[in-house]
């Protein structure tokens, strides 16, 4: 059987029962109605049309009450049956109405007298069965042509006394594994599980068998739905004899002939078009590769390999240049109707292999055209398992039939497929290999969309990768813990980004931002508004002239784009975090006395790349232990919900205990990322506030005279030597020299400081009130001056300076030996 076709069915034997002499054995003529629960036909076959006399555009979408054969229809007023019209007889159980009306739970059955014009009464034999589940079908109904019954192989009718459509149970019968096979064919459009639901619930309400005369019961089991070569060769035999012996051909053998033919072509048309809608719904590779291959089996073939290029598996490039013995194919996917596992130790998913010269597989993807075996010989048997090292292939495709179809676009071979069919099956034949070639071309197009698709993906995944920063997990003060989840949906790289950069005053700046839209233009954006930040950031500028400056940039790169930015500087000496916002959602605070959390209330701000806005910063206090969570708005906004459940969940979920600050991350993404519909990609940023108390800080002020420089160096020595950090009281002190001599040299004022901070590392402050930020200079054997910052780029593990107030600071950190 096959959706939309010309559905046949063959009734087999009851266990010595005699039924061969009521010529009973032989194709039905099957037309497949499905009713939806509103009581219109929602598929109506291309048999029903046939049988009922009424075209599939008059039946979809019209009553079925109107169309099929039930009860109640009256005459017209010279006893002639009006068109269409039907007298039901011989039921079992309730008439066909009473199952239409939705009132049973159980199977129905039985035989209708039917009037259409330009033809004799049809006698009608009917099966409805109710439906229930989750779909819209309500209740499929299969019906037959009782005369096609009453005639023999050669037209001759037969006699018999009784016929009516029945039910048995589906084990009385072993075409029932055939059924229950087949069955899904004839249904329009649907899924696998809506399919294998609806064959269970057949199964389960009683098999369609017929009962004919002395009490014979014969299985209706359904076909392929074109006869078999058989079938066609004895009918071409009877054309032959009729012209030879001088007699018209009869009716049945032209007329059926030619129709056979265009149904066998129409067939052909319909199933790629079905295929054709059943793959390419997604963009993801992967699952293109597998719609592709369960789109053909078992319909058109048993068994269905798919082979692709080492390139399009990688998503890489177009493949160049015509495949050669040493191109890798790597098998992707195997669709078969054999018992499960048969064929998976022998030709597993994932394996890649080349194909020597002498193969069909290379013959097909050098020339790119179908190549077609009728049946695999031994002798090709033992060539193509040559390919397979200590498997032996052969028991699965020896004497089968195959076809091997190349998957290409614009006229390069991605892949192909290999065909097979059950040695019981048809062979492939000519029309089975236009058909494949067909269908390969739209699988082909279909893939290399898809293809593409991954390559700019990863392309754009990539640069996004590269642009962001891979965060220490310890900074002066703080622990940090990040997550970042790609989008859902198509176009799942965003502009999404999360920062950390160490200040000056052993002060951390936090960053969050979102550039908005998807792709690879947004993932530019962001690493241009990510880089500007660090920079403009490494100046030591407020949160509010950060933000400022960075709208003015965004305008300059263009008007295209907008994005969002939280930007907070935590100095743990002070307890205090400055934040500014730039239409970004707020951040979650979670005191660590009593653990709860809190939205922190900021001025909003516009988008960046609005222009010609004002920003805003505040100041929040803080305690050691207080967490701060960041985030994107892709965690917490989804379709169809109001942002504030998802900010509401974000709280509970960031005062949730946790081990770790990992494990306080997942538990955020676990909550917010389960409820469905994120389609956006997610930053996240959570840092733990430990502070710097007062016993791990050192301070002195000094007056701009040059005997001060020698006094910084005693003060230093003394505190690290307090602090047990002699180890590096040498170097510190040469240091420190250097840099306060450099202050007392260029003070304007009265006012130079140094501070000392012990963390994991040591660092050194030195400020100043001159504006003026100290250059490297190449300093040649003779000059008096220029040695003092080449020195601190040689000892330091990293310095810097940056503009602070009236003045400047210049920094330098130093590694602190191991704690034994």
């Amino acid at each position: 059987m096959d959706r939309g076709t010309d559905t046949g069915a063959t009734t087999g034997h009851g266990a010595g029962d005699g039924t061969a002499e009521h010529a009973a054995v032989g194709r039905i003529p099957l037309a497949v109605v499905v009713v939806d629960r509103g009581g219109l036909v929602s598929h109506w076959s291309t048999g029903a049309r046939r049988l009922f006399g009424t075209t599939k555009d008059d039946a979809v979408g019209h009553p079925a009450l109107d169309l099929l054969p039930v009860s109640g229809a009256l005459p017209d007023e010279d006893g002639t049956p009006r068109y269409g019209a039907y007298s039901a007889y011989d039921a079992l159980g309730h008439d066909l109405e009473t199952s239409l009306d939705g009132q049973l739970s159980y199977p129905a059955a039985g035989r209708a007298r039917l009037t259409v014009p330009g033809r004799d009464r049809t006698d009608v034999l009917w099966w409805a069965y109710p439906l229930v589940g989750p779909g819209r079908e309500r209740l499929l109904v299969l019906a037959a042509d009782a005369e096609t019954l009453r005639r023999q192989d050669d037209g001759v009718a037969v006699a018999v006394e009784r016929i009516a459509p029945g039910f048995a149970l589906h084990t009385d019968f072993p075409g029932a594994e055939e059924l229950a096979r087949r069955l899904p064919e004839i249904l329009p459009s649907m899924s696998v599980g809506e399919s294998a639901r609806i064959v269970a619930q057949v199964l389960e309400l009683g098999y369609p068998v017929l009962e004919f005369s002395q009490n014979d019961r014969v299985p209706v089991t359904p076909d392929w739905g074109v006869p078999r070569r058989a079938e066609r060769q004895a009918r071409r035999e009877r054309a032959a004899r009729a012209v030879a012996e001088g007699l018209p051909v009869p009716e049945d053998v032209r007329d059926e002939g030619e129709d056979l033919e265009y149904a066998a072509v129409r067939e052909r048309l319909e199933f790629l078009n079905e295929v054709s809608g059943r793959i390419g719904t997604s963009l993801d590779l992967s699952r293109t590769i597998v719609e592709v291959s369960r789109a053909v089996v078992p319909r058109f073939t048993d068994v269905a390999g798919t082979y692709l290029r080492e390139q399009v598996v990688a998503g890489e490039g177009f493949p160049d240049g015509v495949p050669d013995t040493t191109t890798m194919w790597h098998r992707v996917a195997v669709e078969h109707t054999d018992e499960p596992g048969r064929w998976d130790d022998v030709v597993p998913v994932g394996e890649a292999m080349p194909f020597p010269a002498h193969t069909p597989f290379f013959q097909c993807m050098t020339t790119g055209e179908p190549v077609l075996v009728p049946r695999i010989s031994e002798q090709m048997g033992h060539a193509i398992a040559a390919q397979f090292e200590k498997r032996d292939i052969r028991p699965l495709i020896s004497n089968r039939s195959m076809l091997v179809v190349p998957l290409k676009a614009r006229n390069v071979v991605l892949g192909f497929m290999i065909l097979l069919r059950h040695p019981e099956r048809e062979v492939f034949d000519d029309m089975d290999r236009v058909t494949g070639a067909e269908l390969a071309a739209r699988a082909g197009l279909v893939l290399d969309n898809a293809r593409m698709y991954t390559y700019q993906e990863n392309v754009a995944e990539t640069l996004q990768d590269s642009m962001l920063p891979q965060i220490e997990a310890h900074m002066a003060g703080c622990d940090i813990a990040t997550r970042y989840l790609p989008g859902t949906l198509l176009g799942r790289v965003g502009g999404d980004w999360f920062d950390s950069v160490k200040l000056p005053g052993a002060r951390t700046a936090l960053v969050v931002g979102d550039v908005m839209g998807h792709g690879l233009n947004s993932a530019a954006m962001m690493g241009q508004l990510r880089t500007a930040v660090q920079t403009m950031a490494a100046l030591d500028l407020p949160p509010a002239q950060l933000l400022r400056n960075l709208d003015d940039l965004a305008q300059r790169l263009g008007e295209h784009y907008l994005a969002t930015c939280l930007y907070a500087v935590y100095d743990p000496i002070a307890g205090e975090l400055h934040l500014a916002n730039a239409g970004h959602i707020p951040p979650v605070l979670v005191r660590a006395v009593d653990g709860r959390s809190e939205l922190l209330d900021l001025p909003t701000g516009a988008p960046i790349g609005v222009g010609g806005v004002p920003f805003e910063a505040v100041r929040v206090r803080v305690e050691p232990g207080d967490r701060l969570v960041m985030c994107t708005d892709g965690l917490v906004e989804v379709r169809g919900e109001d942002i504030g459940v998802g900010l509401a969940t974000l709280c509970e979920s960031a005062a949730h205990p946790a081990a770790s600050m990992d494990d306080a991350c997942d538990t955020i993404i676990r909550a917010l990322n389960t409820r469905g519909g994120r389609k956006d990609d997610v930053a996240l940023l959570m840092a733990r506030l430990n502070g710097i108390g007062p016993e791990d800080v050192a301070e002195w002020r000094f007056s701009p005279d040059p005997i001060e420089a020698g006094r910084a160096r005693a003060v230093v020595r003394e505190q690290l030597y307090v602090w047990g950090l002699d180890a590096v009281a040498d170097t510190t002190a040469l240091l420190v020299g250097e840099l306060v001599t450099n202050a007392v040299r260029h003070a304007r004022g009265r006012r130079i400081e140094l501070r000392l901070v012990r963390g994991d590392t040591l660092q050194c402050e030195v400020y100043d009130d001159d504006p003026t930020l100290p250059t490297l200079l190449s300093a040649t054997p003779t000059d008096e001056f220029g040695r003092g910052l080449r020195v601190l780029t040689t000892l330091a593990r990293e310095w810097g300076t940056s503009r602070t107030g009236a003045g400047k600071t210049v920094w330098f950190e130093l590694t602190l030996p191991r704690r034994r």
